[in-house]
C-alpha cells in the first residue's frame, strides 16, 4: 500500500496541488450478537482503499477508490485535484493552513488478546449464557447481546513529507434486557446502554468486565421497574453515574467545542454552537470544580478518542477545555485554528474511513475526577435522586437547552439510597447545569466509556469517542420532564 499511497501523492502534486496528503487503509471488523437464546448475527467485514485530500488553486479537493492498481489511484489522485480547482470558482478565500511538523512514526494501540484469534464460537458462547441468565428471570421478554471487534491499519503519507502508520484496534461488548407488560416497556442495560461499553483494547476488555455475574441483577432490575414509583416532577439535586455523565459530557460539552461548528462550517447532523470565538477564556462554563480535558494521548487511556496522530498528521494531545470553571480551548484542525487565530491545530481532524475527508471531531473529552467515593456522595446528599445509564436525550442545534432519561434511578434521602424510581429524566441549560455541579467523585470511581457512534457530517460519519466520568452532584436540577406519570 505504501507504493500506491506514495503514486497517489506525487500524481497529485504534478497535477497542481499546492499540499497533498494520502489515507491508505485496511480495516476489519467482526460483529456478533444474540437474541433470545439464538445467535442473531456473525458478520465479517473487510475494506481497503485510499482517500486523497488536496488544496489546488487555493480551494479543498477529495477523492477516493478502491481501484488499487496504479490507474485506479492515478485517476483518484487526479479527480482530487480536479475538485479542488472546481470549488476554487467559488472560493471566499484561499485556504490556509497551521504550521505543523513533518513526522515519521508508527504506533499500535496495545492490544494483549489478539480478538481475530478468539474462536467465534467462544464468544457465542458467552453471549448465550448471559442471554440465559437474563431469561431466567421472570418477567424478562426480550434479552439481547453483542461483542464488536474492530481493526484499522492506516498509513498517512502527506507532500510535507510525513509517513505515519498507526494500527488500531478496538472491542465493544454490551447486552441488554427488557420487559414488556403492564401496558409499558422498561429496559435495563450493561455495562451500558446502545452497545455497552468500547474501549482500544483487545478481547482482555470482555474478561475484565463482569458480564456474565452481572447478568441476573441487570434482568431483576428490569422487571423490578414496573413496579417501582415514577419519577417524580420538581426541582431536585441528581446524581448522575458515570456512564451517564459521559453522555451528558458529549452532548453538552464535545459536540459545542468543534470549531468547524462554532465557525459555521459544519452543522450537519446536530446544528452549531453556542460558543462563539468572543466566550473562549471568558465564559463561566461551570462551577470551579469542573476541569474538562480533550485528550487523544494514550496515557488518558484506551479510549475510543485515543490516537498517536489525527489524520491530518498532527499529534494527538491533551488540549485544556475547562479549566477551573472557565471555557479555554477548542477541538480544531490545522485550518480552523489558523481561521480563529489559535496558532496551532489541537490535533482533532478524523475520518471514518478511506473513503470520507476528515473533519473535527471528538478525542477523549473527559471529566477529571475530584475526590470520594460514590457512597460518601449520597451519604452527603439529603434529598435528591441517583440517575443510571441513558436512556434517552434531546439537545437543541446549539447544544445549549437539553433533556435526558435514564434507565433507572433511586430516590436518596437524608443520605441514604431508598426506594427505585422508573423513568428517571432531568433536563436543563447547559451553562446553568455545569455551574450547579458542587461534587465529583474520584479516581477509583473514574471510567474511560466509549461512545461508538457518534454521527456528524454530510455524507454521514460515524465516530469513536471517549470520555472519562466519575459520579458527580448537580443542585437545584428540573427532574421528572421527559415523562409523564
Amino acid at each position: 500500500m505504501k507504493d500506491l499511497a506514495q503514486r497517489a501523492l506525487d500524481t497529485a502534486v504534478a497535477q497542481g496541488a499546492t499540499y497533498a496528503d494520502v489515507r491508505a487503509i485496511d480495516y476489519r471488523q467482526r460483529y456478533l450478537s444474540t437474541k433470545n437464546g439464538n445467535a442473531s448475527g456473525v458478520r465479517d467485514f473487510e475494506s481497503q482503499g485510499l482517500g486523497v485530500r488536496v488544496i489546488a488553486d487555493g480551494a479543498w479537493g477529495f477523492a477516493s477508490t478502491d481501484d488499487l492498481t496504479r490507474e485506479g489511484v492515478d485517476r483518484c489522485a487526479a479527480q482530487a485535484v480536479a475538485i479542488a480547482q472546481a470549488s476554487a470558482l467559488a472560493k471566499r478565500h484561499d485556504v490556509q493552513l497551521a504550521p505543523e511538523d513533518r513526522v515519521a512514526d508508527h504506533w499500535e494501540s496495545p492490544c494483549q488478546v489478539d480478538p481475530f484469534l478468539m474462536p467465534v464460537s467462544v464468544c457465542l458462547d458467552l453471549l448465550l449464557k448471559i442471554d440465559a441468565e437474563m431469561r431466567s428471570v421472570k418477567g424478562v421478554t426480550l434479552a439481547e447481546g453483542s461483542m464488536d471487534f474492530r481493526r484499522t491499519d492506516q498509513l498517512f503519507l502527506s507532500s510535507i513529507g510525513s509517513e505515519i502508520r498507526q494500527v488500531r484496534t478496538q472491542t465493544g461488548v454490551g447486552y441488554s434486557a427488557t420487559s414488556f407488560g403492564e401496558g409499558e416497556i422498561q429496559k435495563r442495560s450493561y455495562p451500558n446502554s446502545f452497545g455497552g461499553q468500547y474501549q482500544t483494547k483487545g478481547y482482555e476488555l470482555i474478561e475484565e468486565l463482569n458480564l456474565l455475574g452481572s447478568a441476573r441483577r441487570i434482568a431483576e432490575e428490569c422487571v423490578a421497574l414496573h413496579s417501582a414509583e415514577q419519577c417524580p416532577q420538581g426541582v431536585k439535586d441528581i446524581i448522575l453515574g458515570g456512564a451517564q455523565l459521559g453522555l451528558q459530557i458529549h452532548e453538552s460539552i464535545g459536540h459545542p467545542i468543534e470549531l468547524d461548528r462554532v465557525l459555521g462550517d459544519e452543522a450537519n447532523y446536530a446544528g452549531m454552537s453556542f460558543l462563539t470565538l468572543e466566550k473562549l477564556n471568558n465564559l463561566k462554563y461551570a462551577s470551579e470544580i469542573v476541569n474538562v480535558v480533550a485528550d487523544a494521548t494514550p496515557e488518558h487511556g484506551p479510549g475510543l478518542g485515543t490516537f498517536r496522530y489525527d489524520d491530518e498528521g498532527v499529534p494527538g494531545q491533551c488540549t485544556p477545555i475547562i479549566r477551573d470553571g472557565l471555557f479555554v480551548g477548542y477541538l480544531s484542525s490545522r485550518e480552523s485554528a489558523q481561521t480563529a487565530g489559535l496558532g496551532k491545530s489541537s490535533g482533532a481532524m478524523r475520518a471514518d474511513g478511506w473513503n470520507r475527508i476528515p473533519i473535527i471531531r471528538m478525542s477523549n473529552v473527559s471529566l477529571l475526577p475530584g475526590a470520594g467515593k460514590l457512597e460518601d456522595l449520597i451519604a452527603s446528599t439529603e434529598d435528591g435522586i441517583l440517575m443510571e445509564t441513558n436512556r434517552s436525550w434531546s439537545i437543541d442545534d446549539r447544544r445549549y437547552n437539553f433533556q435526558f432519561g435514564t434507565e433507572i434511578g433511586w430516590e436518596i434521602k437524608n443520605g441514604r439510597r431508598t426506594r427505585m424510581l422508573k423513568n428517571p429524566s432531568y433536563g436543563g441549560i447547559t451553562t446553568e447545569f455545569w455551574n450547579s455541579c458542587d461534587a465529583i467523585c474520584g479516581p477509583e470511581e473514574w471510567t474511560l466509556w466509549g461512545t461508538p457512534n457518534c454521527g456528524k457530517g454530510q455524507p454521514a460519519q460515524l465516530m469513536g469517542t471517549g470520555h472519562g466520568a466519575s459520579p458527580a452532584r448537580f443542585r437545584n436540577v428540573k427532574v421528572g420532564v421527559a415523562y409523564g406519570n
